[in-house]
């Protein structure tokens, strides 16, 4: 009838405006044939299909559970603290028997050499050199592998420029992964998941490892480490070790107080550059422990502080909104019992 009609194109009219949902039941009101229903649909789907995706504001539900597992992350960081920071303890210890063992190293070998902001030159390395950096097998620790990578990086590209040679061997899967992507040319050997606490015999272990990478044809053995401060502060520094010769350059005698055999000194100072290598490898791996213990607790604190000014941040957010739905239903219900009395 004409009513019907004219309801149909109300209808339609109305369709176009909200979607392609009501012209798909419009038309099948009006029985339009599929081809006109296909005509009308696809050109709104395409361009709801097209339309970009506008990210709404997170739920109660969202916001309640996003706390709580900030919440559970907390608790891991603040164990983690507490664990580096007991850990921290039993390394000092080691390392202060480490400091007073190495000790004898410094009559045969130069001091080591801290890293300050201003950087170093590297022009007192002969000219070839294997540099031993360590770093640690695991994260979660701050910048002490990252320091170390940029500091091996750095001494690489300076002694490229002098014209000289370098070769790398790596202890810790971190600072393996940072540097084959830069000097991976340059690394030989690796040594990684590294027992820990260390012990002398460890690093007896990991100066046969060098040695295996013939560090004796090498002019100079330098390694870089992180030196622990305290713990809050550690620094980054190098030793040179050189091997052992009958004489200086200067033409002094090594070792003049002592007497040799004419066939046995050379064998002996071989000997002792080996048994160097370990002791002054011992004092590097307990003095990057304690470094790489004092820089996870630092970094789980401050992963503990940032967590809690999250939670604090998303409980404001849920209470937020929480009350704007508390006084929607409070106006709705007030709105509908007006509606009743009226």
């Amino acid at each position: 009838s004409g009513q019907q009609l004219c309801n149909s194109s109300h209808a339609a009219a109305h369709a176009r405006s909200n979607g392609a949902t009501i012209v798909l039941v419009v038309a099948i009101l009006t029985m339009a044939p599929l081809r006109v229903i296909s005509q009308r649909v696809a050109p709104r789907m395409l361009a709801v299909a097209s339309r970009p995706q506008v990210r709404g504001m997170a739920t109660e539900k969202q916001l309640f559970n996003q706390i709580q597992s900030t919440k559970n992350i907390k608790k891991i960081t603040s164990s983690m603290k507490m664990v580096s920071a007991a850990k921290l303890k039993g390394d000092e210890n080691r390392l202060k028997q480490a400091i007073s063992f190495n000790k004898w190293t410094g009559v045969l070998s130069s001091d080591p050499v801290v890293i300050g902001d201003d950087g170093v030159t590297f022009e007192e390395l002969p000219q070839k050199t294997l540099i031993v950096p360590f770093t640690s097998d695991k994260g979660l620790c701050g910048g002490v592998n990252s320091f170390v990578s940029r500091t091996v990086r750095d001494a690489a590209k300076k002694l490229a420029d002098q014209g000289k040679e370098c070769d790398i061997v790596v202890m810790g899967d971190k600072g393996r992964s940072q540097m084959a992507r830069t000097v991976g040319d340059k690394i030989k050997r690796s040594a990684t998941e590294i027992v820990t606490p260390g012990t002398f015999a460890l690093a007896s272990g990991l100066a046969a490892e060098i040695l295996a990478a013939d560090a004796k044809e090498y002019d100079a053995v330098m390694i870089v480490y992180n030196t622990f401060v305290n713990a809050a502060v550690y620094k980054q520094a190098y030793k040179i070790i050189t091997p052992l010769k009958a004489e200086t350059p200067e033409g002094d005698d090594v070792l003049g107080n002592y007497e040799f055999e004419p066939s046995e000194k050379v064998e002996a100072l071989e000997d002792m550059y080996e048994f160097m290598l370990a002791s002054q490898l011992y004092h590097s791996f307990m003095d990057g422990a304690c470094s790489e213990q004092s820089s996870r607790m630092t970094a789980m604190e401050n992963a503990s502080k940032n967590a809690g000014e999250l939670i604090d941040s998303l409980t404001l957010q849920y209470n937020r909104a929480r009350q704007a739905r508390i006084t929607t239903e409070l106006i709705e219900i007030i709105s509908g019992a007006s509606a009743i009395d009226n």
